[in-house]
């Protein structure tokens, strides 16, 4: 069977994307302020999309940086410490939303973890969900072609 290369997104599809990961985001840190003790948030609702965009934002600088930087410890500890690195993230997109006049506040460090842990948990759930994350399972039987 030969499967055919997917086509690049079109404008749309590109736009629909976004939108629907800034969404999500933001339900899924409405879900870690919901759930997290050390997490709050008060104001009005179009704030926490602000929040969900600052988060997205900080993830799209400097996730990559800071996973290339601790590649050593991603990898020791088997993937984990990007858990870690969520939490520095979380933390450091609610000093900027202090910055900017929104008050999210996260309290601790182990408040960030348990609330980046929630976050990439729904996120993934929901992406998925609406179709984002492609699950492809294969399942072959008899011997191997």
């Amino acid at each position: 069977m030969i499967e055919q290369a997917p086509q690049p997104p079109d404008r749309w599809q590109m736009a629909r994307s976004l939108v629907l990961r800034w969404l999500v985001s933001t339900l899924a840190i409405f879900v870690a302020i919901t759930l997290v003790p050390g997490i709050e948030f008060v104001g009005p609702g179009w704030e926490l999309g602000l929040v969900a965009l600052v988060f997205g934002l900080v993830n799209v600088a400097l996730r990559p940086i800071l996973t290339v930087l601790t590649c050593p410890l991603v990898i020791l500890s088997l993937g984990l410490f990007t858990l870690v690195i969520n939490a520095l993230l979380l933390m450091l997109t609610a000093y900027i939303a202090g910055g900017l006049g929104v008050q999210f506040r996260v309290d601790g460090f182990w408040s960030a973890f348990l609330g980046g842990l929630i976050i990439a948990i729904v996120s993934t759930l929901l992406l998925w969900l609406a179709g984002e994350t492609p699950v492809r399972v294969i399942v072959r039987s008899g011997p191997e072609q």
